[in-house]
């Protein structure tokens, strides 16, 4: 998603790894574009990138609870969803005695702002008294700030009133939070007190709301106190998100348990469009990418469409209203380009003179492909007809700004020092390199780029044939063979049997062995000769590390398994991979390699109790029998969440054409997967339901006027 990059100075875009995450058992909570880090007590240390996350700024630096002037003692910590969290505790025993009697709990809900219920149980043979202390701070500095370690100790203006702490900016009186609760407390600057006593058996409780404020008017809370944590408005949003999506199961556990998290991660990680409308769109994930992403949301839409279509056709809509207009080389716009990531923090657009920032090289063509595979997933064709002039001014940024040569491929070059140096999915600044480990000069023209442009150029024809445009479809088939001509002839690496990652400046290869080659099977511009050769070096031990695909060989230069992109395991990365593996099943020694990546991954998944993260450390099975944590990996994260919905997809065959009334499903599903089913797959207006085990369709419910294809 993101790495480091060479530009000096603060940059408001994700152009560097958190010098820290939280520390070890940090636990994060997401709904929406708002997220809390905290430490398995549930407390928000101050000095650390811990806090409440509301619109890109931190609006709260501290929060911390003392019961009898020590922190309670940690017992367990339960996240039955991902925006819900029950901290289980005890009080520290006092001094001669050897267990606690009383029990304190805190359960947290994060909606717009936090709601905490704090309850303590007295299980002892004695009323006991108890102090109760909440301390409160806020900084508001912007997310970037708290990602890079630079937050530094700025504090909030505190107004105390007889029930209420307030907290303001300082330099922004705009911005601030409320912090309240249902049993008065003693309000005091930082700090809400409570005295109580706890009858023998009994229970004593508050809500503490915490609301955040923009504009001096109180953002609205979708948890109303008293109200039951299954009644809220995260609670109503993740159980309708359940209703229409798909059911997806299995007879591996494993597989269902990883299915039903990433149902659960993708519904909490949904934004709606701030017109109040009923678009979505999903962030690209906690803690640090809590917004719309081009490649990130576009990827997880594609992953994610046997959950829900309006997904994908919610971020399409998103990002052509978004679209490139003009040319400012500060954000890196240019006419017809598909945004990289939106910020709305204090200083998101301080530093690049806006808050949308450009500079991505691959997600205007992923944009065109998506949009075909909606149509043929069944979206609402006036919606998709609507878009297709977005996707024309796509094309367009292609020929005219991605290719700056004119050599028929797309190149990225940053427009000014503050832009991301490396501007496809491993945009780190050392992410791209050769064999020996030498970094790539610029102008780059990544492999998998032009594998994107292949497939956008062969979808907008597609759609032309569906929209009675058969003389633009014939040219854009021309122009996607010509592309995979030039490909073939210069990308290909015949002495090495790989695609180089890149072309650099000079035209020369880039030549380690990386995943992006795979990301060639799955846009399908590789032809069969080479995929035959390169499916032999992806399943070499220098790169399937047993858990996983890694994304640079272990005998290339500038590997290292502890890094971002040199050697780390990504799980969407794998996923791709596979499901380009299976669209060349017909080559010798695919479908076995994708089974292996496969069943490593879902292992690491069982690791991870069911939740992959953004990327784990590249180390080898055979010396790790478990998978080593990346240390500032975002969990969850959303094409990672989405990942093993690829995974079923493509061991299904699944491939709908809603608009010739056709569902192609052609399984080659794992063995220890046993039998999957689909329930109320909802392709435009009509459900399917659908069992398959093994190379076999068991099942499937469809209208008479469909045909199900097999073969």
């Amino acid at each position: 998603m993101t790495g480091a990059s060479a530009a000096s100075g603060p940059t408001p875009l994700n152009s560097g790894e958190p010098t820290g995450f939280g520390g070890a058992g940090s636990v994060t909570l997401v709904e929406g574009g708002t997220f809390c880090l905290s430490n398995r007590l549930g407390d928000v240390e101050p000095g650390r990138p811990h806090g409440l996350f509301f619109r890109d700024a931190r609006v709260l630096s501290r929060w911390e609870l003392l019961v009898d002037g020590r922190p309670p003692e940690p017992l367990s910590v339960l996240s039955p969803e991902a925006f819900i969290a029950r901290f289980v505790m005890r009080r520290p025993p006092h001094a001669g005695l050897a267990d606690s009697t009383l029990l304190v709990v805190r359960e947290r809900i994060v909606a717009d702002g936090m709601h905490e219920l704090l309850t303590l149980e007295n299980m002892g043979r004695e009323p006991t008294a108890v102090t109760l202390e909440l301390h409160v701070d806020a900084d508001f500095v912007d997310l970037f700030a708290v990602k890079e370690g630079r937050a530094g100790h700025v504090r909030a203006d505190v107004t105390i009133t007889d029930s209420e702490l307030l907290l303001h900016d300082r330099s922004d009186r705009m911005r601030g939070i409320t912090v309240s609760a249902t049993v008065e407390p003693t309000v005091l600057p930082g700090a809400l007190v409570w005295r109580v006593v706890v009858p023998v058996g009994g229970k004593w409780q508050t809500e503490v709301i915490a609301q955040p404020t923009l504009g001096n008017q109180q953002v609205q809370m979708p948890i109303t106190p008293g109200e039951h944590v299954g009644f809220s408005g995260p609670c109503r949003k993740i159980a309708a998100w359940r209703d229409t999506a798909t059911d997806i199961s299995s007879a591996d556990p494993v597989l269902t348990q990883v299915l039903r998290r990433t149902e659960s991660d993708l519904g909490a990680l949904q934004i709606h469009d701030d017109t109040g409308g009923s678009r979505p769109f999903v962030a690209a994930g906690a803690p640090w990418f809590m917004t719309l992403f081009g490649r990130d949301s576009l990827l997880t839409a594609w992953m994610a469409l046997p959950l829900a279509v309006d997904l994908a056709l919610g971020t399409l809509q998103q990002l052509a209203e978004l679209q490139g207009q003009e040319v400012n080389p500060l954000t890196e716009e240019e006419p017809g380009r598909i945004m990289h990531e939106m910020r709305r923090g204090p200083s998101g657009g301080q530093v690049l003179g806006g808050n949308i920032y450009f500079g991505t090289a691959d997600a205007t063509p992923l944009f065109v492909m998506l949009l075909a595979e909606c149509h043929r997933w069944g979206a609402d064709p006036q919606a998709i007809e609507e878009l297709l002039p977005a996707a024309d001014a796509a094309l367009e940024w292609i020929t005219e700004y991605g290719d700056r040569d004119g050599d028929g491929f797309v190149e990225y070059r940053r427009a000014t020092d503050r832009g991301l140096i490396n501007q496809g999915w491993k945009d780190s600044f050392d992410g791209i390199n050769d064999a020996g480990g030498h970094l790539a000069e610029a102008p780059v023209a990544l492999c998998e780029v032009q594998g994107y442009v292949h497939a956008a150029l062969l979808a907008r024809a597609e759609l032309a044939d569906a929209f009675d445009e058969q003389r633009l479809a014939g040219r854009l088939r021309e122009r996607a063979a010509e592309l995979r001509g030039k490909f073939t002839e210069q990308f290909w690496m015949p002495d090495r049997g790989w695609y180089a990652v890149a072309l650099d400046g000079t035209k020369r290869h880039v030549d380690a062995l990386t995943s992006n080659a795979a990301h060639c099977l799955w846009a399908g511009i590789a032809s069969d000769e080479h995929a035959e050769e390169l499916v032999r070096q992806l399943a070499k031990e220098e790169m399937d590390t047993g858990f996983g695909l890694r994304t640079l060989a272990a005998n290339m230069g500038a590997y290292n398994p502890m890094s971002y992109h040199c050697g780390s395991v990504w799980p969407h990365d794998t996923a791709i991979a596979v499901a380009g593996l299976l669209r060349y099943e017909h080559v010798p020694g695919a479908t076995k390699l994708a089974t292996r990546l496969a069943t490593g991954l879902l292992d690491a998944a069982a690791a991870f109790d069911g939740r992959l993260p953004e990327l784990f450390c590249g180390f080898p099975r055979s010396r790790f029998a478990v998978p080593v944590p990346y240390p500032t990996s975002c969990s969850p994260q959303a094409w990672a969440s989405a990942a093993p919905l690829l995974l079923v997809r493509a061991f299904l065959g699944l491939n709908p054409d809603v608009p010739q009334r056709t569902l192609t499903v052609r399984p080659r599903l794992p063995h220890a997967w046993g039998k999957v089913t689909l329930t109320a797959l909802r392709l435009g207006h009509i459900s399917v339901d659908l069992e398959a085990e093994g190379n076999q369709v068991l099942s499937a419910r469809l209208p008479d006027d469909w045909q199900l294809v097999t073969l």
